[in-house]
């Protein structure tokens, strides 16, 4: 297996199952020490005791600044620095079914400072030691609902994922830090089996060029090779991996 990964060190948020914890195993295989920042204590743990060495379990709350710099300083105690962040962590499986005019507000309020601000804490957390080390690399994780009008607040929180993934990208570009997102579409997890009714599924992949559902495995070697120096001349970009959903011209 390519090793692409050697001597660094990488954070996935929400890496305690589904899509982000593929992306911890993926890059742990590949020699990265991983640190799981994950919110669910159970799972994370879980996840980095089976990975055992070069991986830490972090609880972290991605809504939370201090959190999130507390995450950085515990992974840079750790392996003494950071190089890549995967910003995979959002309220997702258990989002409510709510329309933008009738969602309480303080719900909205915590959800878009999960969804959006949650990787600009951890952005801004990992940057001093990315900095520190001359650059590193940075996948967020949109989603094809950024393109679609029919997913709520969870659709207008990608689309502000994708504005911020191109204006970090700007703004961290001359520190040799590069930001590109990942756009996800239908992909078989439990949160999305939670969102999404098994009854609906046959409908979803009929409007697929690809006929059939996404796995937590297609996202895996685009997110690796966005955060890896196979790609050192692209950043602010918006990589969708969705079966041919959404058609861009």
């Amino acid at each position: 297996m390519t090793q692409r990964f050697t001597d660094r060190v990488a954070v996935v948020t929400g890496a305690g199952g589904g899509i982000g914890e593929a992306y911890a195993r993926a890059l742990h295989a590949e020699g990265a020490s991983v640190v799981i920042a994950e919110l669910n204590k159970e799972a994370g743990a879980a996840v980095a005791a089976d990975l055992g060495e070069r991986a830490l379990f972090v609880h972290t709350d991605v809504g939370d600044l201090g959190s999130c710099k507390a995450m950085a300083d515990a992974a840079t105690e750790a392996f003494g620095g950071i190089d890549h962040l995967v910003n995979n962590a959002a309220i997702f499986g258990d989002m409510e079914g709510v329309g933008i005019t009738t969602a309480d507000p303080s719900y909205v309020e915590t959800f878009m400072r999960v969804n959006v601000l949650g990787a600009t804490y951890c952005t801004r957390a990992v940057v001093p030691s990315m900095r520190e080390r001359g650059g590193g690399s940075i996948v967020n994780q949109s989603s094809t609902a950024a393109w679609m009008s029919l997913s709520g607040f969870y659709g207008v929180a990608k689309a502000a994922l994708n504005s911020v993934t191109v204006c970090l990208a700007q703004e961290l570009g001359g520190q040799h830090i590069r930001v590109n997102a990942i756009a996800p579409g239908p992909t078989d997890t439990p949160a999305m089996q939670k969102q999404v009714p098994a009854e609906f599924h046959d409908m979803l992949v009929q409007g697929l060029a690809l006929k059939r559902m996404g796995t937590p495995d297609d996202h895996v070697g685009p997110v690796l090779f966005l955060l890896s120096d196979e790609a050192a001349w692209m950043t602010g970009h918006i990589l969708a991996v969705d079966g041919g959903q959404i058609p861009r011209i």
